[in-house]
């Protein structure tokens, strides 16, 4: 990372932590928590601060920009699995089921991350406005954006707003669309612009909301197309593109993050579980959970709870 990303960075870690602490731990002081929080939402930001590392969680991600900027986390999507700090930041165009947890909280300093929420219409206004996008070739995308001076410096400035809230209302849509285009002149600009079509919509997000809202239903990828209207060839090729993952591997892994909220939220056993979220095959369910956290269902739902418990306890 260049001398000067690192310097926009470190100011974007000094205000995120600043905020983060108010809003974690003044529980003295609810005007400020209440203030603070109020700004956040208001530039539709998340800041977080977490002293230890955390155990695996299913997160369900929203459109976002997703930065750490101190300390590590490991995040799964699909297949890829990944440890990493505030070199890279990760885009989500659609909703996103993702496993992650804080792995290195920086020493005494704490992890910092922030997560700021895209607006497709926005995303779509810059695309539309752009004369004459540059947008790598399309393919395999790597998980992980890597930061550019503009982006890093445009950030910043947002999160600056958290400390001028009177600016936010001429300043925000600025530095919103500002943001956007410079993601867009990252190796990213295909993951942003494959959730994206002629109209505005997205095809992919129509998709993952009908994955997501009949999970229990047998899908296929041809009636999933029938369903979209689309060819069989283009939601695979665009669905890949912004998720990083088949249809089939989101499914599988929205199913599979819904039967363990449904255990360790609810204490649903692993077999009813297992059939309200669609799948056909107890052993098939197992096997796949086993795979994707470790632990056979029924031991990991146990474990997930008790740490539920002494974080709460805490």
């Amino acid at each position: 990372m260049d001398e000067l990303t690192a310097l926009h960075l470190d100011r974007a870690a000094s205000i995120a932590s600043t905020h983060a602490a108010v809003l974690g731990t003044d529980h003295h002081n609810a005007a400020a928590r209440a203030g603070s929080a109020h700004r956040a939402d208001a530039l539709g930001l998340t800041v977080s601060r977490v002293f230890e590392p955390t155990g695996l969680f299913d997160r369900r991600y929203v459109p976002s920009l997703s930065v750490v900027l101190r300390g590590r986390k490991r995040s799964i999507v699909g297949d890829d699995d990944q440890v990493w700090g505030r070199e890279r930041f990760i885009i989500t165009p659609v909703d996103l089921p993702v496993v992650a947890g804080v792995v290195d909280t920086a020493g005494s300093d704490g992890f910092v991350s922030a997560v700021w929420r895209l607006d497709p219409a926005v995303v779509g206004e810059v695309v539309a406005s752009m004369s004459a996008p540059s947008v790598p070739p399309r393919g395999e995308l790597p998980r992980l954006g890597t930061w550019t001076a503009p982006l890093a410096d445009a950030f910043a400035r947002l999160l600056a707003l958290l400390d001028a809230p009177e600016d936010v209302p001429v300043l925000f849509p600025l530095v919103s669309r500002e943001i956007v285009l410079r993601l867009l002149q990252t190796e990213q600009a295909p993951r942003i612009t494959a959730a994206l079509d002629g109209s505005g919509t997205s095809v992919v997000a129509a998709a993952t909301a009908l994955l997501t809202g009949r999970m229990a239903e047998p899908w296929s990828m041809g009636r999933l197309a029938r369903e979209l209207r689309v060819s069989e060839s283009t939601l695979f090729a665009r669905f890949k593109e912004a998720t990083g993952m088949t249809p089939a591997q989101y499914l599988k892994r929205t199913r599979l993050g819904e039967a363990r909220r449904l255990m360790i939220v609810h204490g649903e056993t692993a077999a009813r579980a297992a059939t309200a979220v669609g799948f056909r095959s107890a052993s098939h369910f197992s096997r796949d959970y086993r795979e994707a956290y470790g632990r056979p269902p029924a031991a990991d739902a146990v474990a997930a709870r008790a740490q539920l418990a002494l974080a709460t306890a805490v």
